[in-house]
């Protein structure tokens, strides 16, 4: 299990540790249920930056420390920014919530996400902003923003209908209820359901598995996946020829073909 070195300030913080090619970023602010200020927003921005300019990281693992993923944002630390229509983090860092907003990044690396406990509206929307996500049988699932006066704008309203269909997305949307790991699998805004206490080492495996496959590729399959899904199969279609080219050129396609003749494992280097 991971565990914090240190004691968080009151307002929260993010953790990071590197694991071979893996960084696992922790959200560390137990205390309050991991609730959401400012000042871990831009950590998290941070983290998610550091993870696709570091070549020697190839996926990201987005965990919580205590009991809990998040109660979600700590709304009065966010109130004045909400009115101004401002984010908690500078741009030209990678956003975490992946929305293509003008003047920040998008994220290359994959990301997976281990949820635990209570997972509420910020919760949500970064798990499914996220690529894969391993859910504890024990979670609680809410998009309670009409709760608050609020509407949720980390990317519920677009990532649920794509998910689970229209209808299944009003359903949780509109009623802020609260379901569960076994609804959320359903609804596939998660990939597995593990006991509670297994997420995060599910949630590592997974990410290191993927760790072991040419970087290049990866990063290709990920963002190309991810234009058929914004912009349609020919959109995606359209880069086909020229992605393959380029990968077929690097080292690691000509490590791929010999680990293929010699019959071992490959190693690659991400050139």
């Amino acid at each position: 299990m991971i565990h914090s070195a240190t004691t968080p300030p009151p307002e929260g913080c993010i953790d990071t540790q590197v694991l071979d090619h893996v960084l696992l970023i922790g959200i560390n602010r137990p205390a309050k249920r991991n609730g959401w200020t400012p000042r871990m927003f831009r950590e998290l921005a941070e983290a998610y930056t550091r993870l696709d300019d570091d070549p020697a990281l190839r996926v990201g693992v987005l965990h919580a420390l205590g009991d809990h993923f998040t109660a979600g944002l700590d709304l009065p630390s966010f109130s004045e920014l909400m009115k101004r229509g401002e984010k908690a983090y500078p741009q030209g860092l990678v956003e975490p919530n992946d929305l293509g907003t003008p003047g920040y990044r998008r994220r290359a690396k994959p990301m997976v996400v281990a949820v635990k406990g209570i997972c509420f509206t910020v919760g949500i929307e970064l798990m499914l902003a996220a690529d894969i996500v391993v859910a504890a049988d024990d979670c609680r699932f809410s998009q309670l923003e009409v709760q608050r006066g609020i509407m949720a704008t980390g990317g519920a309203t677009l990532r649920m209908a794509e998910r689970a269909g229209l209808g299944n997305a009003m359903l949780h949307l509109l009623t802020a209820d609260e379901f569960d790991s076994a609804e959320a699998l359903r609804l596939h805004f998660v990939q597995k359901v593990v006991r509670a206490g297994e997420e995060l080492d599910a949630a590592l495996a997974i990410a290191q598995r993927i760790a072991a496959q040419a970087p290049l590729a990866v990063v290709a399959t990920r963002l190309n996946t991810l234009r058929a899904v914004e912009h349609g199969p020919l959109a995606a279609m359209a880069e086909f020829i020229e992605t393959q080219q380029r990968l077929a050129r690097s080292d690691d396609a000509a490590e791929g073909v010999r680990a293929f003749v010699e019959r071992r494992p490959a190693r690659f280097t991400g050139h």
